[in-house]
């Protein structure tokens, strides 16, 4: 539950670009007002999952410290928003339950240099030609796979784990079992390797072989970096972010019923 004493009166209302979410956004203004994120309680977050995790990104600092994020649905599956409704807003947020979610660190290295990214869904790892990918996995600096061949390969969070995890056959995660998920994408060899679950403290390395011949791109959820030789993925214990659901939505009962969808 959200603590009965906070009180949300200073709202940061953030939208997408469709004209649905845009509307949506000018009603709440006129409702409730809007201030700047760094003066507000809670910001609200108008769109859909990838709307959300640009409002993270791009409100990193102030959301580090504490500042709490709702969303609203304006876009298609909207699995990380609450159902859109204009009404109560205020109450709705103080009986709100909050979901922490500790994002993934992407280290990844390439002929550009290093770059480093946060991913709250999945790192992933795609071929970028018709040329299927080689990849070394090590985990905590023991090899456990000197080569998969494959589309690709993705880790994924627990609250991650009903995307593109999902959508590669990957296992839904319960959101506090503290688990990740290692999914590869259309495995060639091994052929019946279907991933691993790992402890969500585990550090995973990639390294790309014949990256010349068989270039690999990496993502950290939809920031991507092409032509990358080496990865390091490590759950980032600096970084816990609260997400608020109504307690119908709430995000653990989501993952829940994704495991027993049809």
């Amino acid at each position: 539950m959200a603590n009965p004493a906070q009180s949300f009166k200073k709202f940061a209302i953030f939208s997408n670009e469709r004209d649905e979410a845009k509307s949506a956004r000018k009603d709440l203004i006129a409702k409730y007002g809007n201030h700047d994120a760094a003066e507000a309680d809670v910001i609200i977050a108008l769109g859909g999952d990838g709307f959300m995790l640009q409002t993270l990104r791009r409100n990193m600092t102030l959301i580090r410290r504490g500042l709490p994020v709702y969303g609203m649905n304006q876009g298609t599956i909207g699995f990380l928003m609450n159902d859109y409704n204009e009404d109560d807003l205020p109450a709705r947020l103080a009986s709100s339950e909050p979901t922490i979610v500790q994002p993934l660190k992407m280290t990844a290295k390439g002929a550009g240099g290093t770059y480093e990214e946060l991913a709250f869904n999945e790192v992933s790892l795609y071929r970028q030609t018709q040329q299927a990918a080689h990849i070394k996995i090590s985990v905590d600096g023991k090899t456990r796979m000197d080569r998969l061949m494959a589309d690709g390969i993705l880790l994924a969070t627990p609250a991650g784990s009903t995307a593109y995890n999902l959508s590669a056959h990957g296992p839904v995660v319960p959101l506090g079992a503290h688990i990740l998920a290692l999914t590869p994408i259309s495995a060639f060899r091994p052929r019946r390797w279907r991933g691993a679950l790992l402890d969500a403290d585990a550090e995973v390395e990639f390294e790309i072989i014949n990256p010349e011949k068989r270039p690999v791109a990496a993502s950290a959820d939809n920031m991507e970096i092409r032509n990358i030789t080496h990865v390091k993925v490590a759950q980032d214990h600096d970084t816990s972010l609260t997400l608020l659901f109504d307690k119908e939505h709430a995000l653990s009962e989501k993952i829940l019923r994704e495991q027993f969808a049809p």
